[in-house]
C-alpha cells in the first residue's frame, strides 16, 4: 500500500540562523537545525518517534515531503 507523504515545513530563521521544522501531519513536531541536510536526518528519527508517541499507526517506512522556504534579497550592481 502506498502511503501519502507527510508534509513538513522548514523555514529559515535569519535571527537564530537555524532551519525550523513543523508539521500539521506530525503532532508535536517542532525542531531546528543549522543545516538543512542535518535537519532532514534529524526528522528521519523524530517523525516515527512522534507518530508512535501519539498512537498513530504507520507502515514500516514513513514517507515525508519537505517544503523549505528562505527569503533573500538581491541588489543591482553599482547601486
Amino acid at each position: 500500500m502506498i502511503q501519502k507523504p507527510l508534509f513538513v515545513r522548514a523555514e529559515w530563521d535569519e535571527d537564530a540562523r537555524v532551519w525550523i521544522a513543523t508539521s500539521d501531519d506530525v503532532p508535536g513536531l517542532a525542531t531546528e537545525e543549522e543545516n538543512l541536510e542535518r535537519l532532514i536526518e534529524k526528522l528521519k528519527t523524530m517523525i516515527p518517534e512522534l507518530l508512535d508517541a501519539n498512537g498513530i499507526d504507520r507502515e514500516y517506512e514513513v514517507p515525508f515531503e519537505i517544503l523549505s522556504r528562505r527569503f533573500e534579497t538581491a541588489q543591482f550592481a553599482g547601486l
